[in-house]
């Protein structure tokens, strides 16, 4: 789920409306328990004992999700070594689903627990979003709602709820016909979100694409609870969450026939094919807004604003691939595409002799083994410099590795290799290089995980010479990347696509013509700062953190490798 830059802002307006959203919480809960709407018989289809175990299958996070008392209960939980999800057998072409959910009780701070709709993965893909952000204790949780369409989202709504979510099971519903999407909570409205195509706006519905159904529970400290600044705590791990009740009234969708289960004549027959609200329910649910939303993308000036950098049109160049690298979005996008055929890649149309160098990806998802996934800066030639962030892939469930590496004057051997704190293809995170005078920062998420440190006086070479590119490439090196070879690419799984977005270089120093920009500008602000820039003390105890728990492989202690004696610039 993206656009972590509106959360940032949007906290900003969920501290102001707490202190008023508690005190509306007892008011609303009476006024809306003698007021339930009705649902017009939508008839849902209650599924029987089993429930867990006949609709859905558990995708991801080995032993942390599990289904118990004979299929009625499913748990999620989170570690600091991994989260985990579920995802539906069936993919449903419209219908209502319900499902009861228990949050994550106490100081849940961090987490994340979804719950939606969603199609396959791509440029293009549909989604319709319940997201509940966590907090620390005594704070609400934001209960969040997006609806992806065509690839496209950015419509979000988040609310305070008028109960405490986590004290027991409450319903959480999505309704979607051609019609309208609509939310619900213990079967009370809280957002519609009509076609807009009947409007003729050229807005997209969500309408072709089958969905299935997914939840998961996951980390993202860095931005989901107040803009990052209020951190997962894990001595209260593991974070648990509870499912039950499940039911479905839709279409189920064949892939074998191409076709719905449910006919023409169904969507002016069922109640749930043709619902929307009426005026009693949909005055309940403003009444309910007025009080409980705390975000509208419809009232939000800051979400029309596009940074400059976002458009990577302005900034990168496909280079190979034929066809495999793709724009979308006006250049706010670009994916990258893995087939048995080809690759593909892109790089710059700028040259930088230091700089800090921004980019959100989401890596390719599911079984990625003999995948790579490049992204570096690099000059040309024999004695060429670069500076290394690699993904290499592995089967379903099991972690990428994330590979670092620095070459000086064409020589490398610097690996450091990590396991990643979250799941690194359910949504984008940051991946950054800083590259100055005096060191080489690899950050993930604003949070270093490694600093090579220009050690010339001690012998080692240093990158400050040449001017770089940057570059990035998905190929296949299923000879060597995912347990040295062992595990093969899975063909049938193919196309693999990698998506990016975000780029940002705004400080950089571009080379032109022998000289730099940085040269001829004050070096004052923000570019002084990061043409400085060092790892402070509070940095530095995050990079301890990423270096003790997740490192699986440091060049300056190998010692097989090295036998005659590490290189210099590891006694630093």
């Amino acid at each position: 789920m993206d656009n972590h830059e509106i959360f940032h802002n949007v906290d900003v307006i969920i501290s102001q409306t707490i202190s008023a959203a508690r005190s509306n919480l007892e008011t609303t809960k009476s006024n809306l328990e003698s007021t339930t709407p009705n649902l017009e018989s939508t008839s849902s289809i209650v599924v029987p004992n089993g429930t867990f175990h006949q609709h859905f299958t558990i995708s991801w996070g080995d032993s942390r999700a599990s289904i118990r008392e004979d299929g009625e209960l499913l748990t999620l939980s989170l570690d600091n070594s991994s989260g985990s999800g579920f995802e539906s057998k069936k993919e449903f072409l419209f219908g209502k689903i319900d499902m009861q959910i228990k949050l994550v009780a106490g100081d849940s701070a961090g987490t994340i627990t979804t719950y939606y709709f969603s199609s396959e993965v791509g440029d293009h893909h549909d989604e319709i979003d319940f997201e509940f952000l966590g907090n620390s204790s005594g704070n609400p949780y934001t209960l969040h709602t997006n609806v992806f369409s065509q690839g496209k989202g950015e419509r979000e709504q988040q609310f305070f709820l008028w109960f405490d979510p986590t004290a027991d099971f409450h319903t959480y519903s999505i309704l979607w016909n051609p019609k309208a999407i609509i939310w619900y909570v213990d079967n009370i409205p809280i957002r519609e979100y009509k076609n807009p195509e009947r409007l003729r706006l050229g807005v997209p519905f969500p309408k072709e694409q089958p969905m299935r159904i997914y939840s998961s529970l996951w980390n993202a400290e860095e931005w989901a609870t107040q803009g990052g600044k209020v951190k997962t705590n894990w001595t209260l791990a593991p974070f648990v969450a509870s499912y039950r009740n499940f039911s479905a009234d839709g279409c189920i969708w064949s892939y074998t026939t191409k076709t719905s289960s449910c006919n023409p004549s169904d969507f002016s027959t069922r109640p749930v094919l043709k619902l929307e609200l009426d005026r009693t329910s949909r005055a309940r649910m403003k009444r309910l807004q007025r009080h409980h939303m705390v975000y509208n993308y419809c009232t939000d000036k800051w979400s029309s604003i596009k940074a400059a950098s976002a458009n990577l049109h302005k900034d990168i160049r496909i280079t190979w691939g034929d066809g495999r690298a793709r724009f979308l979005n006006d250049g706010e996008l670009l994916t990258l595409s893995l087939d048995k055929y080809s690759g593909s890649g892109f790089q710059s149309k700028n040259e930088y002799l230091y700089g800090k160098i921004d980019m959100q990806i989401k890596l390719v998802p599911g079984n990625s083994a003999g995948t790579v996934t490049a992204y570096y800066l690099s000059s040309n030639g024999p004695t060429h410099n670069e500076i290394d962030f690699e993904f290499l892939g592995n089967i379903s469930g099991e972690p990428y590795t994330l590979h670092t590496n620095v070459y000086s004057k064409g020589k490398g051997d610097r690996e450091q290799q990590f396991h990643l704190w979250f799941d690194p293809t359910a949504d984008f995170h940051t991946y950054s290089i800083l590259w100055n005078p005096q060191r080489i920062i690899f950050s993930v998420d604003t949070i270093p995980i490694r600093e090579f440190k220009n050690s010339e006086f001690v012998g080692a070479a240093y990158l400050n010479r040449q001017p770089m590119r940057i570059y990035s490439s998905l190929w296949d090196a299923d000879d060597w990347a995912t347990r040295g070879g062992l595990v093969k690419t899975d063909w049938s799984q193919a196309p693999f696509t990698a998506a990016y977005r975000n780029f940002n270089a705004n400080n950089a120093c571009v080379w032109s013509n022998g000289s730099s920009s940085c040269d001829s500008s004050p070096t004052t602000g923000e570019k002084k700062e990061w043409l400085t820039e060092e790892i402070d003390a509070k940095r530095q105890e995050k990079l301890r953190w990423v270096q003790k728990n997740y490192m699986i492989y440091n060049y300056c202690s190998d010692v097989g490798r090295f036998p005659k004696g590490f290189p210099p610039e590891c006694a630093i």
